[in-house]
Parts: C-alpha cells; sequence; structure tokens
C-alpha cells in the first residue's frame, strides 16, 4: 500500500460503537432494522441484474431502501492485471462517471480505502473526507464534497488469500451512516458482487461484437463439441468420442464459429473461455 494510510481516521468510538470493535458487528435494534421483506426484496431484485441498467435501476432505487446513499462507486479487480474496473452511479450527480474516474486518477484513494477496510478484518469502514483524512484535500475528496456526499460506507469482498475482489463504496450525506447500515452492507454487498461481475460479463460480451444472447445460444451438443476442440481433439476424433460422423462435427463448429462471430477454432475456444460457456 501507499505511504500515509496508515493515517486514515475512522469516527469517533462512541459514533460507531458495534461497528468499530474487534467483535462481530452486532444485529441492529429491531425498531431501527428496516422490514425483512425490503431485505428480501432486495436480494430478490439482485438475481435479477444481468447488465448495467439492470443494476443502476435496482441500486439507486429499491437498493436506496436498505442503503441510502448519493453516489456509489464500484471497484472490481481484474484478476488479470489485478487492476480495478470502477464505475459510479447515482441520480443526484450530473456527471456519475467522474467519481469513478477521480477513484483512480488519484493514486492514493483506493490504497487507503482497501488499507482501512483491511485492517477492519474486511469488515465495512466508515470514513470522513472532509475532517482530517488521508482523503481529505484530493480531488475525489472534493469532489464528494461538492455533492455533500462527504461520509463514506465502505465494504467488499475479497479472495481466498485476502486481496480485495471488489470494494463497494456508498458516498452518503453527513450522519447517514451508522451501526445499522454497516451491518445491512454486510448482507447487501454479496449481493452487490455477484450483479455487478454479471454486468462486466455482459460487457465484455458486447465489446466482443456479441448479442447478448450469444452465448446463451450455444446448445450443450455445441459445448460438448468445444470442450474436446479445446482439448486439442480434431473433427474425426471428436466423431468418433461422441459417436457421429466427422461430417457432422464440421458443421457443428461451423455453426459454433458463427455464433461466436470468431474466424478459427482457437478463437472460438478463447471466446468461449472468456463467456465462461468453458471453464479453464
Amino acid at each position: 500500500m501507499g505511504p500515509g494510510e496508515s493515517q486514515v481516521r475512522h469516527e469517533p468510538l462512541s459514533e460507531l460503537q458495534g461497528i468499530q470493535s474487534d467483535d462481530a458487528i452486532g444485529i441492529p435494534d429491531v425498531q431501527d432494522a428496516p422490514p425483512l421483506e425490503a431485505l428480501m426484496l432486495n436480494l430478490d431484485a439482485s438475481l435479477r441484474v444481468h447488465g448495467r441498467a439492470h443494476f443502476f435501476n435496482w441500486t439507486q432505487g429499491l437498493l436506496q431502501s436498505l442503503l441510502s446513499h448519493e453516489v456509489l462507486i464500484c471497484a472490481v479487480c481484474d484478476g488479470k492485471s489485478s487492476l480495478f474496473r470502477v464505475d459510479s452511479f447515482s441520480t443526484r450527480a450530473s456527471n456519475p462517471a467522474i467519481f469513478g474516474e477521480l477513484l483512480l486518477r488519484d493514486p492514493s484513494v483506493v490504497p487507503t480505502l482497501i488499507s482501512a477496510w483491511t485492517k477492519r478484518r474486511f469488515r465495512p469502514v466508515i470514513l470522513d473526507v472532509d475532517r482530517g483524512s488521508t482523503l481529505a484535500g484530493g480531488l475525489f475528496a472534493r469532489e464528494l464534497e461538492q455533492q455533500g456526499a462527504t461520509q463514506l460506507l465502505v465494504h467488499g469482498v475479497h479472495d481466498l488469500s485476502g486481496q480485495a475482489a471488489s470494494l463497494f463504496t456508498f458516498a452518503c450525506l453527513p450522519g447517514a451512516v451508522g451501526p445499522n447500515q454497516a451491518y445491512l452492507s454486510q448482507l447487501a454487498v454479496p449481493f452487490l458482487h455477484a450483479a455487478w461481475l454479471r454486468t462486466q460479463i455482459s460487457t465484455d460480451a458486447s465489446a466482443a461484437g456479441l448479442k447478448p444472447s450469444a452465448a446463451s445460444n450455444i446448445t450443450s451438443r455445441e459445448q460438448e463439441i468445444l470442450k474436446w476442440i479445446c482439448l486439442g481433439k480434431s473433427n474425426f476424433e471428436i466423431g468418433a468420442i461422441l459417436n457421429i460422423s466427422a461430417l457432422t462435427v464440421k458443421n457443428h463448429v461451423q455453426k459454433i464459429l458463427r455464433k461466436l462471430n470468431v474466424a478459427n477454432r482457437a478463437q472460438a475456444v478463447g471466446k468461449a473461455l472468456e463467456l465462461r460457456i468453458l471453464s479453464p
């Protein structure tokens, strides 16, 4: 992590009892918690997210009933390069994309947030950006101050090695976040993470010139043939394994190439891996 991260300032313990101790976050008082129905509706809605528009509608609509925020900034690690893909969502800000851009442009922001979250043993962190924190005074903090969203609720998902797989930052009005919201973020963020990853797969497919339904158009037989192609088998060998003719295999291969919009077998395997049609 970058220098100065140890200076991250948490809110006073008196304000955040129940989330700043080393004990697990306690269940909030029933009288303060939102209806269980609202929670279940949000979890159900998250399962229906398969594109960026769905994600926007959910997070800036129904999710606000659980975690009210001015801006939501999503950062998901690209495992190939250990870099983060970042996007931001808001119905309040005129240019929501600026928050994601500034998060990446300022090299201290992501390390600071991850460091604070890691020190909390991967439990939600509440930070202020306008009162002596490491983030104060930076471009990211100044943009949040213009929106009046100076209180951050930060939580994410980590992998088996303890590295951040994703980090979600809810930028909120001062005083809008407390133990209740921190507890709810623990319930909601795993669903947020899964929904956001599905939007990224959809985005990758669109960028590759595929229709959103291209992956689902691959039949089980074509998927089986792709598996054997991936293992280096020829049409003749695949036909012998599946007890069909080499010509039938060739016809299946041609259909696969058209559906995936690729030119050859090697590209088909690469695209199938990218779209999760095949597992590595």
